[in-house]
C-alpha cells in the first residue's frame, strides 16, 4: 500500500503538529527522530535495543555507504537491508547527495551525475540520478531520497542557483526512473523530494514550490545544518512549510541539537534524523532533560545520581552519572555503548513528549520551558 499521512493534530499558538505515517513495515507517530545506521548499523548499539529500550519506529541506512560496502550484490541475494540487518520496522534510505558535498575534492559533478572516489579504497565510480534509483530500490527502504546536491551553507548566489537548477534536473530523472521500476522485495516503496536553495529565501520558495508540484508521498528540506547560523536555518525552514503541502510528512535532513529539533517542530517539521546522538554519546557528551553533561568532568567522580532524573531508558534507570565518568576516564569501550544508548533514547523521548504537548494543547508553553533547559551546560 502507499504511504500514507494522516494529521492528528495541529498546535493552536504554532505550525507544530502530531501524525500518523503508515508504511508496510508499521506505522510512525510524527514528530519522530530516526537514528542513523549508515552501514546498515547504528553505530554501536545492538538491535535489540534499538527497538526495546530505545523505541525507534524508523531508521535511515546510507546509500553511499552502503554500495561501497558490503555492495548491492550481497544486499541483494539477502533479500534488502531489512533482511539483511534484521530490522522488521520502516527504513529510510538518503540519495549520497550529501556525501556529494562532503567528498569537495575527490568528485567531479556535471549535468549527468557525479564521479567520485571510494573513500575506502581510492576506487572511481559514478552516481547518476538513474543509478540512484536503482541503488536505492536495491536497498530496499520504506522511502527512498531523490539524488541531490547539498551545497554549502557559505555558498553564494551564483552557485546556489546553479546547484539548485542542477537539483531539480536531477529530480526530473529520478521520478522518471522511479516510475519505471518496481520494489524488488513485495512491499510499497516512496520516494521523496529534497527541497534545496541554500540559504536564500527565492530560491527556497521556488525549490519548494517546484517539489510540490510533483505530489510526492513526502518532502525532505536538505542543505541546512551545513555552516550557516541557526537563526538562518529556522528562518529557510518557515519559508519552505509555507509552500509545502500540509497533507504530507516533511523531513529536515540532518538536523541536529534537542534545541534544533524543538524549533523546527514549532515550525511545522515532522522527521528528523542526525548522527549527533550517537558521536556525541561516544564523546563523553550526554543529553538529559535538564542540560548537557560533560562526563569527563571531575565533578561527577562521586555523584551517585541518575543520568538524568526523568528515566528514559534502562542506561538511567541502572547506571550513575559516577560510573559513568569512571568507565569514560577508564576509555573503556561500554563508555561509548551506553552513551549512544543514552542519548538516542533522550531524542526519542523528546520527540514523543512534544507530540504528547502538542495534542495536549501546551506544547508552546513546554516547548520554551525545555529550549531553556536544554541550552544549560551542566
Amino acid at each position: 500500500m502507499p504511504l500514507t499521512f494522516e494529521l492528528q493534530c495541529t498546535d493552536k499558538n504554532s505550525c507544530a503538529r502530531a501524525g500518523l505515517i503508515t508504511t508496510d513495515h508499521g506505522q510512525i507517530e510524527t514528530p519522530i527522530f530516526m537514528p542513523v545506521g549508515t552501514v546498515g548499523s547504528v553505530k554501536g548499539v545492538h538491535l535489540h535495543e534499538i527497538k526495546d529500550d530505545i523505541q525507534a519506529q524508523i531508521i535511515l541506512g546510507n546509500t553511499y555507504h552502503l554500495y561501497l560496502r558490503p555492495g548491492l550484490e550481497v544486499i541483494e541475494k539477502a533479500g534488502g537491508l531489512h533482511k539483511f540487518n534484521g530490522f522488521d520496522r520502516p527504513m529510510l534510505t538518503d540519495s549520497g547527495g550529501f556525501q556529494v558535498f562532503s567528498l569537495t575534492g575527490i568528485r567531479k559533478l556535471t549535468d549527468e551525475g557525479c564521479e567520485f572516489r571510494s573513500h575506502i579504497d581510492g576506487s572511481k565510480h559514478f552516481f547518476t540520478p538513474e543509478k540512484v534509483m536503482d541503488i536505492e530500490r536495491t536497498i530496499g527502504a520504506d522511502i527512498m531520497m531523490a539524488f541531490d546536491e547539498c551545497p554549502p551553507g557559505t555558498a553564494d548566489y551564483s552557485y546556489a542557483r546553479k546547484s539548485l537548477d542542477l537539483t531539480h534536473r536531477w529530480l526530473e530523472r529520478c521520478i522518471k526512473r522511479f516510475n519505471e521500476t518496481e520494489p524488488k522485495y513485495g512491499y510499497h516503496q516512496s520516494l521523496f523530494p529534497i527541497v534545496q536553495g541554500c540559504t536564500y529565501k527565492d530560491l527556497r520558495r521556488e525549490s519548494a514550490l517546484f517539489m510540490a508540484e510533483k505530489d510526492a508521498e513526502g518532502y525532505a528540506i536538505g542543505g541546512l545544518a551545513v555552516g550557516e547560523p541557526a537563526e538562518v536555518m529556522y528562518e529557510m525552514i518557515e519559508v519552505v512549510n509555507e509552500v509545502l503541502p500540509t497533507s504530507k510528512p516533511r523531513y529536515l535532513m540532518g538536523v541536529g541539537t534537542p534545541v534544533n529539533i524543538l524549533e523546527a517542530i514549532e515550525r511545522g517539521v515532522d522527521m528528523f534524523d542526525c548522527v549527533m546522538p550517537t558521536r556525541n554519546g561516544r564523546n563523553a557528551c550526554l543529553f538529559t532533560s535538564e542540560g548537557v553533561l560533560n562526563m569527563r568532568n571531575a565533578k561527577w567522580a562521586t555523584d551517585f545520581s541518575p543520568v538524568d532524573p526523568m528515566g528514559h531508558s534502562f542506561v538511567d534507570l541502572h547506571y550513575t552519572k559516577a560510573y559513568l565518568h569512571h568507565l569514560y576516564k577508564a576509555k573503556e569501550l561500554l563508555a561509548l555503548q551506553i552513551g549512544s544508548i543514552h542519548n538516542l533514547a533522550f531524542y526519542l523521548w523528546l520527540v514523543k513528549e512534544a507530540r504528547r504537548h502538542i495534542i495536549a494543547g501546551d506544547f508552546s508553553v513546554w516547548k520554551r520551558e525545555m529550549v531553556v533547559k536544554l541550552s544549560r551546560r551542566l
